[in-house]
């Protein structure tokens, strides 16, 4: 008897050990923190301790968990709740288990007016990319490693010197300069992501978030960011908050202890090392082989890649995406390393995201100068398997093109046989181009570049199709190479700076940045650059002209064509178009809008004398 008693008591202590029931359970963490009322069933990721065997409830009779799944260390329970409330309450999540029990509670509040932001942004605006870190310095006592030092102190200097070390920009910097970025004639403001990256001295960019849903001490707090977001639509400009669905940091806690055994692709010890070959994606003879270490490797080896084909992964992600958008009112994202995620993923993700924000744009990051590949994951392309639903890629084919066209001489056909390429996507103009960005060398510093270069390569970028984006400190001339000598702190944005480029620039900085006003300042001002369609009437090596049209329901006054010569050579040019069969026949005039030269009209012909490095931009009159 006395045998049979000790095994009973040993087999009771083992189930203890192996299930964490030695203990109550402690509910530690709920992601998401809070959610809304009259919202799509939210999935609540329990961390704690001891959960396993607990029984969850909520105190609303009406809400209660449909199913669950308890990580084998007790560490964690993925409750996926049946429903939200109708209306706004405070309820409370409780843990039950024969050793004890554990309360949290638990808010869901009530949505955001839907004129509260959500948006969207379209070629009619211009899009401004801040790296938040390097930007501006608003709050000068979170500095330094750890976010806790004063702008002066020792530890904030010390990391200041570092290229990759925390500079102490933040969210209240940004919005300090608002104004600045407004007057320059930017409508759109994209910045680096805001999560915690705590505890990553090399972090300070934003991409290897350790808590998804904070915002990293450094940047400032949550209502830093709601204040920021306040204070743009208050100026009725758009917010772009950046998001990174594929992967997190590797000091992320799920690092070492996930939530489910397929939360993650591989683990830290055991794992892909992601490589950037997309043509696999797109080739439907191509083995999983050589697309494996896309979809399933970690970023530069280091980023831990999350496994979206995991359902409560996948939920997890989307519903982040709804929190962050919900807070601050977002009109847009910027997508992260968007080809290193399954295209089920992005469908199922765009179908809630636009469900609940039909106006809320999204732009991807698809790093590849080829628009068969780029456009392959557009919204409204099946082509290579399920529509990703994004609203527009990040035109890379341009960007190349640019650069090889005023850095590398490639002629000026180059430019015109990527636009030709704009028959791919169904959406032309929603392509987002640019010149550069936090990833790649300014533009200035590149070889070939030189001022006149830059200025051309502006007006081609600020009067093509699409949104223009541009990365903050190349309107005025910024250098810098490769990463990260192209992270420099913006010039002004901290005390005691040598120059203020915020309000008193050099001649040279003065010059790029007027240019870009008046490109910005006439973009807005003229339909056909901002939202019209584009057609090209002629292209060599040295000259490109094309003609932007004016849309049907601009009003009469402003309803006028616009014609965009650039000549590269350092020779005056005399360009002869036939107008005859093209958008512009039956033209009576032309009229010089900005740059140089002049354009004069003579029945089926147009005539524009352009001089050396040279650009001219005219209206183009109809009766």
């Amino acid at each position: 008897m006395k045998r049979v008693l000790f095994m009973a008591v040993l087999a009771l202590a083992c189930s203890m050990s192996l299930h964490g029931a030695a203990g109550a359970p402690r509910i530690l963490k709920i992601d998401p923190p809070d959610w809304w009322a009259d919202m799509p069933k939210p999935m609540l990721l329990v961390r704690g301790e001891n959960l396993c065997s607990a029984h969850f409830s909520v105190s609303d009779p009406e809400i209660h968990v449909d199913r669950f799944s308890i990580s084998s260390n007790c560490h964690w329970a993925e409750l996926w709740l049946n429903a939200s409330p109708s209306e706004p309450e405070t309820v409370s999540l409780h843990a039950h288990t024969v050793a004890g029990d554990a309360s949290a509670s638990y808010q869901f509040n009530e949505r955001k007016r839907a004129d509260a932001g959500f948006a969207g942004f379209s070629s009619a605006d211009a899009m401004y990319l801040i790296m938040t870190d390097r930007f501006a310095d608003g709050d000068l006592q979170n500095d330094g490693v750890e976010a806790q030092s004063d702008e002066t102190s020792a530890d904030a200097t010390a990391e200041r010197a570092k290229p990759r070390g925390w500079h102490g920009g933040d969210l209240r910097g940004i919005e300090h300069h608002i104004d600045y970025i407004k007057d320059t004639g930017f409508t759109a403001v994209w910045f680096t992501p805001v999560y915690a990256n705590e505890h990553e001295p090399d972090s300070y960019h934003g991409y290897g978030a350790t808590d998804m849903y904070a915002v990293d001490p450094h940047y400032g707090t949550l209502a830093d960011l709601q204040s920021l977001a306040a204070a743009l639509h208050q100026r009725h400009m758009k917010l772009v908050l950046d998001t990174v669905p594929n992967h997190v940091g590797p000091q992320h806690p799920w690092v070492n202890d996930e939530p489910d055994p397929e939360w993650l692709h591989g683990t830290k010890a055991d794992h892909h090392k992601a490589i950037g070959d997309f043509q696999p994606l797109v080739n439907p003879h191509a083995p999983w082989r050589d697309q494996r270490d896309v979809l399933q490797g970690w970023f530069a080896d280091v980023l831990p890649d999350l496994n979206q084909e995991n359902p409560a992964t996948a939920q997890y992600l989307i519903e982040n995406a709804i929190w962050w958008i919900e807070k601050t009112g977002a009109d847009g994202l910027r997508i992260d390393t968007f080809p290193y995620v399954g295209r089920a993923f992005w469908h199922d993700f765009h179908a809630q995201i636009h469900g609940l924000y039909p106006k809320l744009t999204t732009v991807g990051e698809v790093f590849n100068c080829d628009a068969t590949i780029t456009s392959s994951y557009a919204g409204g392309v099946t082509r290579n398997g399920v529509d990703t639903g994004l609203d527009t890629p990040f035109d890379f084919p341009s960007y190349c093109a640019l650069r090889d066209v005023f850095l590398k001489d490639a002629p000026m056909t180059r430019l015109t046989d990527v636009w030709r390429l704009d028959a791919l996507f169904p959406h032309p103009e929603r392509l987002v181009a640019f010149l550069g960005n936090h990833d790649t060398s300014r533009f200035a510093s590149a070889d070939g570049a030189t001022q006149e270069k830059m200025r051309l390569a502006f007006a081609v970028l600020l009067t093509m199709r699409g949104m223009p984006q541009v990365y903050s400190g190349d309107e005025i001339g910024l250098s810098g190479g490769d990463d990260p000598d192209n992270r420099h702190d913006f010039p002004g944005g901290w005390p005691g700076a040598t120059q203020n480029a915020f309000t008193n620039r050099d001649r040279k900085q003065t010059a790029i940045h007027e240019w870009v006003r008046q490109l910005l300042k006439l973009r807005a001002e003229q339909p056909a650059l901002s939202t019209g369609e584009m057609q090209v009437l002629t292209s060599d090596k040295d000259v490109v002209a094309y003609v932007r049209v004016a849309p049907m329901e601009s009003p009469k006054e402003e309803n006028s064509d616009v014609l965009v010569v650039v000549n590269r050579s350092s020779a005056a040019v005399k360009v002869h178009l036939e107008i005859g069969g093209t958008v512009i026949d039956g033209a009576t005039g032309a009229k010089m809008l900005l740059g140089e030269g002049s354009a004069r009209m003579n029945r089926k012909t147009l005539d524009v004398d352009v001089p050396g490095l040279g650009v001219c931009v005219a209206s183009v009159e109809r009766k």
